[in-house]
């Protein structure tokens, strides 16, 4: 299965791709009724890395943990190592569309595990998905895009 989301927000790449390589910036993009508690992670992702979290759905706990596998100045990998997929590979893209304004492009591959329960939850979860994207699109752009209250005239 493949997934892709894109949107633009108005903030240069480099605040862009800062923003995103902050872990506990997860909770933040998860929406609501989701909930996200970290365990383990990083301030910042690196090469390597492991992040790990329960996602709640509701009253169901996920538990969930997801190794950076590259990191550059324009996009990182996240790859599932145990959770609820067979797999799940995550690439989160940044491109300049000129200095004051990025396309975030989000590509997602998963496959469902074969255990009945395992499968409806993946399922329930990948349908999810263009909810989830469209929320942490939002919750960007109102972040990176927010002005300040002094600057206002």
């Amino acid at each position: 299965m493949k997934y892709r989301h894109r949107f633009r927000v108005r903030a240069p790449l480099e605040r862009v791709a800062e923003f995103h390589s902050r872990t506990a910036r997860l909770a933040v993009l998860t929406p609501p009724p989701m909930v996200v508690r970290l365990h383990r992670a990083p301030g910042i992702q690196r090469e390597g890395d492991e992040v790990d979290f329960t996602m709640w759905l509701g009253p169901l706990p996920i538990r969930w943990t997801a190794r950076i596998d590259s990191v550059s100045e324009t996009d990182f990998v996240d790859r599932q190592v145990h959770g609820p997929f067979r797999s799940w590979r995550h690439r989160h893209a940044y491109a300049p569309i000129d200095a004051d304004t990025t396309e975030v492009t989000d590509e997602v591959q998963a496959e469902l595990k074969t255990h009945w329960l395992w499968s409806v939850v993946g399922a329930l979860m990948w349908f999810s998905l263009p909810l989830l994207f469209a929320y942490r699109g939002w919750k960007t752009r109102s972040v990176l895009e927010a002005r300040p209250i002094w600057a206002e005239s």
